[in-house]
C-alpha cells in the first residue's frame, strides 16, 4: 500500500512539476514583448531562484569541495544554457514551437551515443529518433523553407543541444568519492548559483530597465504588473518546479518521471494558445505529437553514457548500449542526481 501511495504521489508531483515548468515561457514572453531583454528575464529568474535556495546551498556546502565539476556543468548547461537559449528563442518564435524543438534533446543523446561514442542503440531508440526527426520537420515546416524565424529556430536547437549535453554529463556515474550520490537539492541550489553568476557576466543586468517592472504587461486580456510575472517565474516555474521534479523522481523511476515531464510541452503550447493567441497549424500539432512520441521513446530507451546507470539502464532489462568502463581521466566520476537523467534539465 505504501508503494502504491508513493507512486500516486510521485505521479502527482511529476505532473505538478510539468505544469509549473510549462508556465515559464508564457509568463516571460509578455515581458520580452514589453521591451525587456530576454537575457535580463532569464537573469531575474535564475538569480531570484538562487537567492530563494541559498539555505539549501548552505546546508549542502560540502558539494563545492566534493563535486565542483558536476556543479559547474549543471549550472552552465542545464541552467544558464538551456534557459538562455530557450528565452531568446521564444522572443522570435512561438512558445510551443521553441519548447517542442528543445524536447529534441533526448534524441540528440542517442545520436551522441551512436556516432560519437560509437556504441550500438536498440531498435526502439532508433524508432524514437525517427519519430522525433519527422516531428521536428513538421513543426518547423521544412517544406515551406522553414515556417518560422531561422534565428529563433537555431536558438531553440541550442537549448536542445544544452539539454543533450546535460544528459551526457548525467550519465557519467552517480556516486561521489565517499560512495554517496550528491543530494539532488544541493546540486539544484548550486546549479542555480553557478547559472546566476554566468548569466550576470553574459546579460550585464546593470543595464536592465528596472522601471519596466512597474509597468503592466499584456497577458490573455489581463494587465498584471510586470513584477508579478517575475515572482511567478521565480517561485513557481523555477523553485517549485525543480523541487517537485526531484521529489517525483524519488518516488518514480527516472524514465517514468521523464515521460510525465514531457507533458510540459503540451501545457506550454495550450497556455500560449489561450493566453498569447499563438495558434499552431495542423502541421505543428501533428509534428509536436511526433516529437513527444519520439521523446517518450528516447527517454525510455536512453542508455547510460558512462559507467553509471543512466536513464533507462537497469530499468527495462535491455540496455541500449554496452557498458563503457572507467571514470574520467582525472579519476573523478561526474554525478548528476538532480534532476536525474530522465527529467528534462529545466526551462
Amino acid at each position: 500500500m505504501q508503494q502504491s501511495f508513493d507512486r500516486r504521489a510521485g505521479l502527482g508531483l511529476a505532473l505538478a512539476s510539468a505544469l509549473a515548468f510549462g508556465g515559464s515561457g508564457v509568463a516571460a514572453k509578455p515581458l520580452i514583448e514589453q521591451g525587456m531583454d530576454s537575457l535580463h528575464v532569464v537573469w531575474l529568474r535564475i538569480a531570484g531562484a538562487a537567492l530563494v535556495l541559498l539555505p539549501l546551498a548552505w546546508r549542502h556546502r560540502a558539494l563545492v569541495r566534493e563535486r565542483p565539476a558536476l556543479l559547474a556543468g549543471f549550472g552552465v548547461l542545464a541552467v544558464a544554457g538551456v534557459q538562455a537559449f530557450y528565452f531568446a528563442a521564444i522572443a522570435r518564435i512561438p512558445v510551443g514551437v521553441g519548447l517542442l524543438i528543445e524536447f529534441f534533446g533526448p534524441a540528440l543523446v542517442l545520436g551522441w551515443v551512436r556516432f560519437v561514442q560509437r556504441r550500438p542503440v536498440t531498435r526502439q531508440a532508433a524508432v524514437g529518433v525517427l519519430f522525433a526527426v519527422t516531428g521536428l520537420a513538421c513543426v518547423v515546416e521544412v517544406w515551406a523553407g522553414l515556417g518560422f524565424d531561422p534565428l529563433g529556430l537555431l536558438l531553440a536547437f541550442g537549448a536542445a543541444c544544452c539539454q543533450c549535453a546535460y544528459f551526457v554529463l548525467a550519465g557519467h556515474g552517480t556516486d561521489s568519492a565517499d560512495g554517496a550520490a550528491p543530494h539532488p537539492l544541493g546540486v539544484i541550489a548550486y546549479g542555480l548559483i553557478v547559472g546566476a553568476v554566468v548569466l550576470t557576466l553574459v546579460s550585464r543586468p546593470w543595464n536592465l530597465r528596472w522601471s519596466l517592472l512597474g509597468d503592466r504587461a499584456e497577458l490573455g486580456g489581463m494587465r498584471p504588473p510586470a513584477w508579478t510575472l517575475i515572482v511567478w517565474i521565480v517561485l513557481v516555474t523555477t523553485v517549485l518546479a525543480y523541487l517537485f521534479g526531484v521529489l517525483a523522481v524519488r518516488r518514480l523511476s527516472p524514465p517514468v518521471a521523464g515521460v510525465v515531464a514531457c507533458l510540459e510541452a503540451v501545457v506550454a503550447t495550450v497556455l500560449a494558445w489561450v493566453l498569447l493567441a499563438e495558434h499552431l497549424g495542423a502541421a505543428q500539432i501533428v509534428g509536436g505529437a511526433l516529437v513527444l512520441i519520439g521523446a517518450f521513446t528516447a527517454q525510455l530507451a536512453a542508455p547510460s553514457t558512462s559507467s553509471g546507470a543512466g536513464p533507462g539502464s537497469g530499468e527495462r532489462g535491455e540496455p541500449v548500449a554496452g557498458h563503457v568502463p572507467g571514470p574520467r581521466g582525472d579519476g573523478e566520476d561526474l554525478a548528476a542526481d538532480a534532476p536525474p537523467p530522465g527529467q528534462p534539465a529545466g526551462r
